[in-house]
């Protein structure tokens, strides 16, 4: 660890121990989906001493986003997200090794990504088929796997759990993602754990813009990032929209973090360090 990670870290390695932190460095994660949940996920991945972080989204910053994500600003509109939080990620640490991919996780793509390269797999995706599969591929791997559920519709922070996927009540996006592997006859290869909330709330407002001819999504002819995904968006494909709330979503996405982290510290303790 160099120098100025050592002095980053001082308060993390004072209460974890130099060993520990030492694995916090040496950890491999991956986050698919930095939105509302993933990015503060990444943020404090970060914060928390790990390195080696890959993190996966096709979208650009939308002004919609500015309530709930991370590196999300009114001065950040229009740009990559992943380019923006990367870049995020290095000014908390210069040293970390941040890679940035912009591709929508699908059927199609699921093959450029070797998941038992990494010792964590995060899912934060919204959409259902794409989370069905990553889930499948995930658990399928060598790497531990953790999932965020749906985070929209909801207040109240005291509501928010982790359970085992099988186990969890309450959650629509839970109850549609087993209904869909039952009916395909495709189920996970291993148990995991996911962030959830049992609450659901009714939109009280209305959105008369997102998924029409008036979406506020950036487009444009030219811009930055991938030329296939520059006027891409998801709000037309979605049944509804529906309203999020920021320490909702950032409280799932440190979960998530905590997790991991919880995880390496645990292990770390059982085998004798």
């Amino acid at each position: 660890m160099s120098t100025i990670e050592k002095a980053i870290y001082n308060r993390t390695e004072l209460l974890v121990g130099e060993d520990i932190m030492d694995l916090f460095a040496k950890t491999r994660v991956i986050i698919f989906g930095v939105g509302g949940v993933g990015s503060w996920c990444a943020e404090g991945l970060v914060r928390s001493g790990i390195t080696h972080l890959t993190i996966v989204d096709s979208d650009r910053i939308c002004i919609t986003n500015v309530n709930r994500q991370l590196m999300a600003t009114t001065r950040t509109v229009g740009q990559v997200k992943v380019d923006v939080l990367r870049q995020r990620l290095l000014e908390i640490n210069p040293k970390a090794d941040i890679t940035a991919i912009q591709k929508i996780y699908s059927a199609e793509t699921a093959g450029e990504f070797p998941l038992d390269e990494y010792d964590y797999v995060i899912d934060a995706v919204d959409s259902l088929k794409d989370k069905v599969r990553l889930i499948l591929n995930a658990t399928a791997s060598k790497a531990k796997f953790y999932c965020s559920l749906g985070a929209a519709l909801k207040v109240d922070p005291l509501r928010i759990k982790v359970a085992e996927f099988w186990n969890v009540r309450g959650c629509p996006l839970g109850a549609a993602l087993r209904k869909k592997m039952k009916r395909d006859g495709t189920l996970p290869s291993k148990k995991f754990l996911c962030v959830y909330d049992d609450e659901v709330l009714p939109n009280r407002g209305h959105c008369h813009s997102c998924g029409t001819e008036k979406c506020l999504c950036p487009k444009s002819e030219v811009g930055p990032g991938d030329p296939s995904l520059l006027n891409h968006e998801w709000c037309s494909s979605k049944a509804q929209i529906n309203g999020t709330t920021a320490h909702v979503t950032a409280i799932f996405g440190m979960m998530l973090c905590g997790l991991v982290v919880n995880d390496i510290y645990q292990r770390a303790l059982n085998s004798g360090h």
